[in-house]
């Protein structure tokens, strides 16, 4: 398989994904400490881009799953996940051992957590990838898969490792709880109002 034809995928895949490694960090240092968090964040991420990817490529045969209309209410879920957090933030420092239950109990983020905000962040690229799909044929499609698929892991990879950083992971321990939110709030809003869901 020629550099090119690699090539092209992982160009696009990060292009239209850049900040997804910012989230998955936010993600990582919120399951810092947590048994098993890992695993679930990268389920997670699986999860939420077979989800766009499955919907890419239905469209690009000619199957509307998601009509453009409906892109832009995907804002709400990254929206209601941060108001989630936001919320668990203000109230977890007002019980007694909440963080010793969390670990307890296998904290941080929930693989649905994470596929809803990795669906709904990249459900704009759903309009990026139809036309390349379709112009790609099978093949050329099975291609852009795989790589995407690979990327996904290396996207994993870098957010786990920007999150471990001792500067960035003492910086996300103690403001993390803030950022996650703040985040999660911007994305949902950025996707609401560039896709002029309610009128906005």
């Amino acid at each position: 398989m020629s550099p090119g034809i690699i090539g092209q995928p992982a160009g696009l895949f990060a292009v239209t994904n850049i900040d997804d490694i910012l989230v998955l960090a936010l993600f990582f240092a919120q399951g810092a400490g947590h048994r098993g968090s890992t695993g679930r964040i990268v389920l997670g991420q699986y999860l939420g881009f077979a989800a766009i990817l499955a919907v890419a490529v239905a469209a690009a045969f000619g199957a509307t799953f998601l009509p453009g209309s409906a892109v832009p209410y995907l804002g709400l879920l990254p929206f209601a996940l941060g108001l989630k957090s936001a919320w668990q933030a203000w109230k977890d420092p007002r019980e007694g051992g909440g963080e010793e239950k969390a670990r307890a109990e296998g904290g941080g983020p929930t693989p649905l957590e994470v596929a809803a905000v990795t669906f709904a962040n990249g459900g704009d690229n759903i309009g990026v990838y139809v036309p390349v799909f379709a112009t790609a044929g099978a093949g050329g499609m099975s291609v852009y898969a795989v790589v995407f698929l690979v990327l996904a892991a290396v996207w994993c990879s870098a957010g786990r490792y920007f999150a471990t950083r001792p500067v960035v992971a003492r910086g996300l321990a103690r403001r993390g709880h803030i950022l996650l939110p703040l985040v999660l709030v911007a994305i949902g809003l950025l996707i609401l109002v560039e896709g002029g869901a309610f009128g906005l």
